[in-house]
């Protein structure tokens, strides 16, 4: 604030916050579980993160709506895939609400058993630890159980302005623009 300016905060309206949210650049995963019948399950988010190195718990978000939801919030366990470059077509299907998320060629199995993403850069299995509601989604917090590192680092999928896409081919360093044509900044 300068001086000799007043400035009045205001509360923001659901449609303000989704578009201030959209700004900022996440990264992509996909969480999968399988439902009470053994029929995998998933769901993308760009609400990821650990918690702590020491236990080693991750958090990610679920919209309540999702028809991955029951699936999801009656599982003692879940697997977390996240997408490089070339794993986007799978983390947008998964974006999208479709009854069998694997229909495009079935998941993979992470070392616990738990379907995930063939060929994601990273797939942590995670015991449920707690879960939270929080507005129309639920918090979901794992313990890291283990992880499977894909065979290189990668490219990660990123999430910004409502698009898919991908970081800098050289990040840091880079131009710092995603690689998404209708994302190209003036620099």
């Amino acid at each position: 604030m300068t001086e000799g300016r007043t400035e009045t905060a205001r509360r923001v309206n659901s449609r303000e916050f989704r578009a201030a949210m959209a700004r900022f650049a996440a990264g992509v995963v996909m969480a999968t579980t399988p439902d009470d019948g053994g029929v995998p399950r998933g769901f993308t988010a760009s609400s990821f993160r650990s918690v702590s190195p020491d236990p080693p718990p991750i958090l990610v978000c679920l919209a309540n709506s999702a028809d991955s939801f029951a699936a999801s919030d009656s599982c003692g366990n879940f697997a977390v895939s996240v997408p490089g470059r070339e794993h986007r077509p799978p983390a947008e299907w998964f974006a999208t609400e479709r009854a069998d998320e694997f229909a495009s060629g079935g998941p993979s199995r992470t070392p616990g058993g738990l379907p995930a993403d063939a060929g994601a850069l990273v797939e942590p299995d995670c015991e449920m630890y707690a879960r939270h509601p929080a507005g129309d989604h639920t918090v979901l917090i794992g313990r890291a159980a283990g992880a499977r590192l894909g065979e290189a680092a990668g490219n990660p999928t990123v999430y910004y302005e409502k698009s898919f896409g991908s970081r800098p081919e050289r990040w840091p360093g880079g131009s710092g623009s995603l690689d998404h044509p209708a994302r190209k900044r003036h620099g």
